[in-house]
């Protein structure tokens, strides 16, 4: 049986007693059902996990001891997913799923033809609850980080998001040449590990957005014949880089 994995963001250092506030005790003593002397693995969502024993139980809260502390590798390549926003509740889906694949941010867009539109304190709570299900993720697919999950930008806001050092790629079922394999495969894009891919909603990019986005140097590509849902295709080119830079099929290192 694998040993239970908690997410922790303080700095712990091995050989001390550390405890675990009251959001843990429900979990780890009603639905883990764990008992004193079984091991537990602590991870800061940067890179560092923890390996730990319970030492007891108090009122509210678990005291562990820390036995070890381990470097996690992080991924060889950095990708931003940025999402325009679908209906109901698909983004939840969508980062679930971005976070297992590899995903270093997620950034979640309001276009033109988006029909979920939360603002104030409502999107707020989306996003709060964004990263909690990050945060679950990373913790069941055994990441030693979390992905970054933005609040909720316009669709001009997400074009200046990008650094200098991101390949821009803007997925678009209109585009008649370019596929993701040209684009990965031209030599000025061989060496090319940080990536700021942009997926559009149920309807599309309107022409006068793809126009803005290739003003700020984004490629418009397609995936092929098929034309995917938007839950999809974000779930489709991630895989695709990952595989393309050698990190799925690759052995831990």
């Amino acid at each position: 049986m694998a040993i239970p994995r908690i997410y922790s963001p303080q700095e712990i250092s091995a050989g001390i007693t550390s405890k675990l506030g009251n959001e843990y005790f429900t979990y780890i003593k009603e639905v883990l059902r764990l008992n004193k002397g079984d091991e537990l693995i602590l991870f800061d969502g940067s890179g560092h996990e923890y390996r730990s024993v319970i030492r007891d139980f108090n009122t509210h809260n678990v005291c562990l001891d820390i036995i070890s502390k381990e470097i996690i590798k992080l991924p060889a390549i950095h990708i931003t997913l940025a999402q325009s926003l679908p209906k109901g509740n698909k983004i939840e889906m969508i980062i679930q799923k971005s976070t297992e694949l590899g995903a270093s941010r997620i950034l979640p867009f309001i276009s033109s033809r988006s029909i979920s539109r939360p603002a104030g304190t409502r999107a707020t709570s989306k996003a709060a609850r964004w990263r909690k299900i990050a945060i679950e993720a990373s913790r069941q697919c055994g990441r030693g980080d979390v992905p970054e999950v933005s609040e909720i930008v316009s669709f001009d806001e997400m074009l200046s998001s990008p650094d200098s050092h991101n390949l821009r790629i803007i997925l678009w079922e209109a585009e008649p040449e370019r596929g993701i394999r040209e684009i990965l495969t031209e030599k000025k894009h061989a060496n090319a590990n940080s990536f700021f891919v942009v997926i559009g909603p149920e309807g599309g990019f309107s022409w006068e957005e793809i126009e803005k986005a290739q003003k700020c140097d984004f490629i418009t590509a397609n995936l092929g014949r098929l034309i995917l849902r938007t839950e999809t295709a974000p779930l489709a080119i991630i895989s695709i880089l990952q595989y393309e830079k050698g990190v799925f099929g690759a052995l831990a290192g």
